[in-house]
């Protein structure tokens, strides 16, 4: 009887790393289940990606939903444990750091079944952040821990994970991103949602931004300032849309704000812009590869290679305003090398890593 690899994705970023990896064991005969655990649950964060990047249809949606993180978690940990019982994969295969993530990893082990996590061994060392406690946790259970660049093998090896268990494969982001690089239309994404020809593409959604009012309200002032030097694109996730608009977001005629976007319509929205401002650590990944300078409202990041690359750049909300008018000033970035193995082909290496593990 062929071996059954099951997938878990529960949102966006998960959806764009799995696309590629699915492809690859698709090609080799490889039987797939996909489950889609409901964490992200709007049309616009998850539908809507399968259909772009070519994903089959879930074979069981688990519709949890949202909720807090203990809450959120405890579900997905019993709809998982069921669905394995029920489906009895060979190998698990989860995505990222969301909670889908952990707790998808966490039933797995307890039932016995191999885990493969792919983005593994990236730190940002702030327990302060739900995806940091994910990943550390992730990375212990994982029988195979998939790594995307080359420091995360080094903070696997400190934290004691065997080095049989660690695959150095590359981006499957990247894979996703070089293979729809022809239907990013800048100028049609312009025109649809009424941009100048120069923006800057604005996300925030993480806790420490947009949860507490005072913190938001001065990033909201700052970027008021940034608007009045340039255009602001800004879709706005779910969860940061209460307190931002309680903040005045909306208030500047130049910030144009927007309701989440599909993965082609949102990466033609930063491929046009001068700059991107951001907490999300997809956009520090996808800027890297299109040569838009990025500007990361956080302390700290998990993603390095993107700052040793000279394309992100951590900035306080102090900082913000200056370093996008030098942006303005500078012009557009030199070309550099992609960080390695970000070459379009780290799906085919995880294939064959899973499937040499199968066997």
């Amino acid at each position: 009887m062929a071996s059954l690899v099951l997938h878990v994705m529960g949102a966006r970023p998960n959806f764009i790393k799995a696309a590629p990896v699915v492809a690859a064991l698709r090609g080799r005969g490889c039987e797939q289940r996909v489950v889609h655990t409901g964490q992200h649950y709007d049309e616009r964060m998850s539908a809507i990606f399968f259909r772009e990047l070519d994903l089959p249809a879930p074979d069981v949606d688990l519709g949890v939903g949202s909720g807090s993180h203990g809450h959120q978690t405890g579900a997905l940990l019993a709809a998982l444990e069921d669905e394995f019982v029920a489906s009895s994969p060979d190998l698990v295969v989860v995505y990222g750091d969301v909670n889908s993530t952990l707790a998808a990893s966490l039933a797995a082990a307890k039932l016995r079944i191999p885990v493969a996590h792919v983005e593994a061994g990236l730190r940002s060392f702030d327990m302060s952040m739900p995806e940091e406690v994910n990943r550390r946790v992730v990375d212990q259970l994982a029988d195979l821990c998939l790594v995307t660049s080359p420091e995360a093998i080094g903070h696997l090896a400190n934290e004691g994970v065997a080095v049989d268990r660690v695959h150095f494969v590359g981006n499957p982001m990247i894979d996703t991103l070089l293979a729809h690089l022809d239907r990013f239309d800048s100028a049609a994404v312009r025109e649809k949602n009424g941009l100048p020809e120069r923006y800057v593409t604005a996300t925030l959604h993480r806790p420490a931004n947009v949860d507490d009012p005072e913190t938001a309200g001065v990033l909201v002032a700052r970027l008021h300032e940034v608007a009045d030097l340039v255009d602001v694109a800004m879709p706005v996730h779910p969860r940061s849309r209460p307190a931002l608009t309680a903040a005045g977001l909306g208030a500047h005629p130049g910030i144009h704000l927007m309701d989440p976007l599909g993965y082609v319509e949102f990466v033609g929205l930063v491929r046009g812009a001068v700059a991107a401002v951001t907490d999300s650590g997809g956009v520090q990944e996808e800027t890297t590869i299109l040569r838009v300078p990025c500007l990361t409202l956080r302390p700290n990041t998990e993603r390095p290679i993107t700052i040793t690359q000279g394309t992100n750049r951590l900035v306080t909300a102090g900082e913000l305003v200056p370093s996008v008018r030098k942006l303005l000033d500078d012009g557009p970035p030199p070309e550099r090398a992609a960080p390695p193995l970000w070459d379009g082909r780290a799906g085919e290496r995880i294939a064959d890593v899973l499937l040499r593990s199968l066997a």
